[in-house]
């Protein structure tokens, strides 16, 4: 039936109430089969222009909720009667889904046929959804809330949704109406040529966008799509940069001309999560197609581009480069991790295409990737950003690292830092709490959502909350509760009760089921949280829906870059996470940290000319105050306080770092200790090494 008269679901263009029965608040009996009728109906019966993507969403959920209704049982999956709409619906299931019939979709959560646990949390989630915007009554509303969502949040993603689409959208070249002379398949970061000049295209940002595209378009449209990105990231692997070429480091370059034409100006290169990034994305729509039967193009056209990223993630994890903010020049955790996830899922992909022998190297270097990426926690309670750039480490870089590598089939694993977690949610409550230095957050309370930034110490234009970042907050929780759904329990540890306790006065460790009320408590209460930060965008994001790269600090209106593609892609991933849909797995399940880790990319103690020099320096230190190490080659940040390498505390108070050092080399160098920005040098003498020309080397040094 026609929705006319309610239309607050659907977003509309104009309406003209001259036009038919426009002016009339009488129910509409206009019966109609497809989206396409509805529309035209609207339009020519009532004067109203309603945006496309709406009315097709609300379509597909109107017939859901139908489907729904006529559901009164949960009959087991035939192979012979796998619907359509299950397969769009629920593609991005924690495991490939089982055919099914369309009478599976149901409300019930005591579904009794033989599918996983998250499978069936996925389908009832999914069904509520459904049921309780399009066909609930007012007994209905228990089943329909059960996490209390916010209102202002579901009407802010209703209306944001589809602005968002449409600018991500503009943003891409040859056809996107903000993204003059890009070539086909090019993304450019922000139609933004002055303070600041956006108007190029980073490898990262092109991946995350276009593993955003995967996720939220129809098989046909992102066919199309990933046709011009394979293409343009084809050619863009063979330019020579100031990075080098193709076979010479020039896969690390950041940032190209929107021509596919070299940047040769000054810049932060190399930046290793590039390859890494698009190797990600790449693997992910080549799954796809290999689902679909699409073998041969995978093998002819992506796995040529692909290998040759895994190729570079393989051989140089190991090496430093510029954070993904392009200003510290170290080991990144945000680059190690999309590294160790693309490792794994090309070690998945070479095997199922043939190429075992690639596959044993990727799979030898994911292990020792997810072995350095355990160095970044700080057993104080968060994650360190950086190894270098003498600053606190509390930084969105880490929180972001944890819905890029979000693997629900791995649960809450603290090892590759899940986003329910332990480690990850200690995270991500220590680098909320450093944004009270924001006017913006004056006077809210700790259990409320924050305007969040890159990292307390920013400077840049002013060191403002961003768009992205603050959404990366509620989208890690929002994964969370996926998971925690999925295993009918929340745990809480020693790590973690902090955050909990947080929301939930007085909660202690210990494992509580779906059954218990403090199961339910803090669920609700983690929902809520999680709302209020997209509350916190909605806020100050302007009339127009337009999301720029920055809001201010004091005020709330957007600055810097206008229109930021990566803000638009954020706000779409955060919206798919409340709706409880988990990206595809990528292998994360039942991982272990090796007892032996090598620390090079070539798969031996050292890369060529190189060895590996473990530094263990035993130091007592203050809350807040960390260790550095730095000294005369390129490779100890050649005596820079400011980029120093940040040490490990794991083992405190032994504090502890792997560097590749140049073989046969004299090397001199000092620890230096970091607190509230003052740096403290050890005493003379320098100290100093002769590494052997290969091998492995370990010292043990006590600060003096």
């Amino acid at each position: 039936m026609c929705p006319y008269p309610q239309l607050e679901t659907i977003t509309l263009i104009a309406e003209d109430d001259a036009a038919g029965q426009s002016s009339t608040s009488r129910t509409c009996d206009y019966v109609f089969s497809r989206a396409y009728d509805l529309r035209r109906h609207l339009k020519a019966v009532h004067g109203v222009s309603a945006v496309k993507e709406s009315i097709d969403s609300w379509v597909s959920r109107q017939k859901s909720a139908r489907r729904l209704a006529a559901a009164s049982s949960c009959p087991a999956p035939s192979a012979a009667t796998s619907s359509r709409y299950f397969r769009r619906s629920f593609a991005t299931l924690l495991a490939p889904p089982r055919a099914t019939s369309r009478s599976a979709i149901r409300v019930d959560t005591t579904c009794s046929v033989p599918i996983s646990t998250a499978t069936k949390l996925r389908i009832n989630m999914q069904a509520r959804r459904a049921f309780c915007d399009f066909g609930a009554t007012k007994t209905d509303e228990s089943n329909c809330n059960p996490v209390h969502e916010s209102s202002t949040v579901n009407a802010y993603f209703a209306s944001e949704s589809p602005i968002a689409k449409t600018n991500l959208l503009a943003n891409i070249g040859a056809s996107g109406s903000k993204s003059q002379g890009a070539y086909p398949g090019i993304v450019i970061a922000s139609p933004s040529t002055t303070s600041p000049d956006y108007l190029y295209t980073w490898t990262r940002d092109s991946a995350l966008v276009f593993q955003t595209i995967i996720d939220q378009y129809d098989h046909c449209y992102k066919h199309c799509r990933h046709t011009c990105y394979v293409a343009a990231q084809t050619i863009i692997q063979q330019v020579s940069n100031p990075s080098g070429t193709v076979s010479t480091g020039g896969l690390g370059e950041p940032k190209f001309n929107i021509d596919e034409t070299a940047f040769t100006g000054s810049w932060g290169r190399p930046q290793r999560d590039g390859p890494a990034l698009r190797a990600n994305a790449l693997i992910t729509w080549a799954n796809y197609l290999i689902s679909q039967g699409n073998t041969s193009y995978v093998t002819a056209s992506l796995w040529p581009i692909l290998q040759l990223d895994l190729n570079y993630v393989s051989s140089n994890w190991n090496q430093t480069g510029f954070d993904l903010w392009e200003e510290v020049n170290s080991s990144s955790f945000f680059t190690t991790a999309v590294q160790h996830r693309a490792l794994r899922q090309g070690a998945a992909l070479a095997t199922a295409l043939g190429q075992t022998s690639v596959a044993s190297g990727y799979t030898t270097q994911a292990a020792n990737v997810l072995c350095f990426l355990q160095s970044y926690w700080n057993p104080t309670g968060y994650i360190t950003a950086n190894t270098g750039g003498g600053r606190s480490g509390k930084d969105a870089n880490t929180v972001l690292t944890s819905i890029h590598t979000f693997d629900a089939a791995a649960g809450c694993d603290a090892t590759t830092f899940q986003p329910c977690s332990d480690r990850a949610l200690s995270n991500l409550f220590t680098y909320v709490q450093s944004f009270s230095i924001y006017a913006i957050n004056s006077g809210l309370a700790a259990n409320q959502g924050w305007a969040t930034g890159r990292y307390p110490e920013d400077s840049y234009y002013g060191g403002n909350p961003w768009y992205l970042t603050t959404l990366a907050v509620a989208e890690q929780l929002y994964d969370a509760i996926i998971v925690w759904k999925a295993k009918g329990s929340i745990t809480v540890t020693a790590v973690s009760q902090p955050f909990f306790a947080n929301l939930v006065s007085g909660t202690v460790a210990g494992t509580y089921a779906s059954s218990s009320s403090t199961y339910t408590s803090l669920l609700s209460a983690v929902q809520t949280y999680a709302d209020s930060f997209v509350s916190v965008v909605s806020k100050y994001t302007p009339t127009n829906g337009g999301l720029a790269e920055q809001y201010s600090r004091s005020n709330g209106a957007p600055t810097s870059a206008v229109d930021l593609t990566w803000s638009y892609a954020s706000l779409l991933t955060a919206v798919n996470a409340r709706n409880g849909v988990a990206p595809a797995s990528w292998g994360a399940a039942g991982l272990t940290v090796p007892t032996t880790c090598a620390t090079s990319g070539s798969g031996s103690s050292g890369s060529s000319g190189t060895v590996a020099v473990t530094f263990n320096v035993q130091a007592t230190t203050v809350w807040g105050e960390n260790i550095y190490l730095t000294g005369s080659v390129d490779a100890l940040e050649d005596w820079s306080p400011t980029n120093a390498l940040l040490l490990s505390s794991a083992a405190y108070p032994t504090w502890s770092i792997t560097v590749n050092l140049p073989a046969s080399t004299a090397i001199q160098y000092k620890y230096i200790r970091i607190y509230n920005g003052v740096v403290t040098w050890e005493s003379d003498p320098n100290m100093s090494i002769t590494t052997p020309a290969s091998g492995s080397y370990t010292l043990n040094d006590t600060w003096r």
